[in-house]
């Protein structure tokens, strides 16, 4: 019990030091991490994986704090593809969170990028809420642009992921995480709290701050005519 109660205040902290961040200056940052990691070809994230991919998640310093107990926080996006592979939907908001117990002491903050492989992946997604590694699988993605991404755990993962902390980028496991609807996020990109669903399902025009990410996406991500 006490363990869960340190677990609570520190997610609690960490959410206060988000609160001050616009879910606009958000997208900025976003766009930014996308960039940079995929600026650097071999660092990136293997090509033929991003033009599979049928959404992309990003979530900007995911905060990661721990006294006896460990805890992650962080608020970002996901977008999928539309219909057809016709270009990026409009940014839903979401809210990672986990932790973990373990003797630990200190923080950080680590960029996290996700890609979801399938249709499956995509359905959790609109979801209100759901677990990772147990809800959806997921798999630490590989490194590199020109990186061999053609194993079997890269192939049927739902979910690949990478984090990028202190210039070190790698596939992480972010299985017990939950990933959720931020409601509050969505509603200051669009006047109302909407779901995730209605944001990516639907065909609801992007806010003008979106518009440096999905030239980010479109750049790095856009799939081989036949």
């Amino acid at each position: 019990m006490k363990s869960t109660g340190v677990l609570a205040v520190l997610i609690l902290s960490t959410a206060v030091l988000q609160a001050g961040e616009s879910a606009p200056s958000r997208l900025t940052e976003a766009a930014e991490v996308f960039g940079e990691i995929m600026g650097t070809p071999d660092k990136g994230i293997p090509q033929d994986l991003l033009e599979k991919a049928q959404c992309v998640g990003i979530v900007p310093g995911l905060k990661k704090g721990a006294f006896l107990v460990g805890g992650e926080f962080g608020k970002g996006f996901v977008q999928c593809r539309k219909p057809g592979g016709a270009g990026w939907s409009a940014p839903a908001a979401v809210r990672v969170e986990g932790g973990s117990v373990g003797l630990q002491i200190g923080g950080s903050s680590t960029d996290v990028v996700m890609l979801v492989m399938n249709q499956r992946g995509m359905d959790k997604l609109m979801t209100d809420k759901f677990t990772l590694g147990a809800d959806a699988s997921v798999a630490a993605g590989p490194v590199g642009r020109t990186a061999n991404a053609k194993t079997d755990a890269y192939m049927t993962a739902e979910i690949l992921a990478w984090s990028r902390s202190k210039g070190l980028f790698a596939g992480i496991s972010l299985s017990g995480a939950t990933l959720r609807n931020d409601l509050d996020g969505n509603k200051e990109l669009y006047g109302s709290r909407l779901t995730n669903k209605e944001v990516l399902a639907g065909d609801r025009p992007a806010p003008e701050a979106a518009k440096k990410l999905i030239e980010e996406l479109d750049k790095y991500s856009m799939r081989k005519s036949n």
